[in-house]
């Protein structure tokens, strides 16, 4: 590979890494405002998440023409490869992070028509924790840093405890009052996004391991309680 084509290929590669940070902004954004939408009863805001979503679907697109051109013209070796793929598999799971973000807005109009649940104080905590997982995550791949990436991985548990204490919380209140079945139905189908977007970032996290050490992570996680003994 000659020297200038080495240099148009990195070119090529930052400009992926671009467009895979505005993808990562804008999903973050999304995820931020969606939960606000929902706590503070902002249809407006709502609004602005669902109208973002086609914004992430172009950055995909257009990121996917650019690693296929990638792929078809300079036939990366190595690291090279690994990155280019990597990208590939990262801006498919924000694109989808994106949509369980325009997702979880749309239930802000549901829920302004019911009256106060306490469960909203549960489902803020849980988005405010996979939002933290998810700038983490996207951090770790702007900076290459296999060791962050891989703690988002270890911490991927937390989340799934928070979405089964939320849970019971939640049927706890319907069993208590019925009048509360129809909303609460509503927040089950929001904190079950979260969930999922959080396993979004735990994929994130892999995929950024993979492509700075060449390995895959292990099957099982720590548990979280050996992750708070440190």
């Amino acid at each position: 590979m000659t020297e200038h084509t080495v240099r148009s290929f990195s070119a090529d590669l930052e400009d992926l890494s671009g467009d895979l940070a505005r993808m990562g902004g804008l999903a973050e954004d999304m995820l931020s405002d969606a939960i606000q939408a929902i706590a503070t009863r902002d249809l407006a805001l709502a609004d602005t998440v669902v109208a973002r979503d086609p914004q992430i679907d172009n950055l995909q697109v257009e990121a996917e023409k650019k690693i296929l051109r990638l792929l078809a013209l300079r036939q990366p070796l190595a690291r090279d490869l690994r990155q280019t793929i990597s990208a590939l598999k990262i801006a498919a799971e924000l694109e989808r992070i994106g949509d369980l973000a325009k997702n979880i807005a749309k239930r802000a109009k549901v829920l302004d028509t019911i009256g106060p649940i306490a469960a909203l104080k549960g489902v803020a905590r849980m988005g405010k924790l996979v939002g933290t997982q998810l700038k983490q995550v996207l951090d770790a791949y702007s900076a290459q840093e296999a060791d962050v990436a891989g703690k988002v991985w270890a911490r991927d548990e937390e989340v799934d405890e928070h979405y089964q204490s939320l849970f019971r919380e939640v049927v706890t209140y319907m069993i208590e009052d019925p009048r509360t079945i129809s909303a609460c139905a509503h927040l089950l189908f929001v904190a079950k996004n979260l969930e999922r977007i959080g396993d979004h970032c735990t994929n994130i996290a892999e995929e950024i391991h993979f492509l700075v050490t060449g390995e895959q992570l292990p099957t099982e996680r720590p548990k979280v309680d050996a992750l708070n003994s440190n």
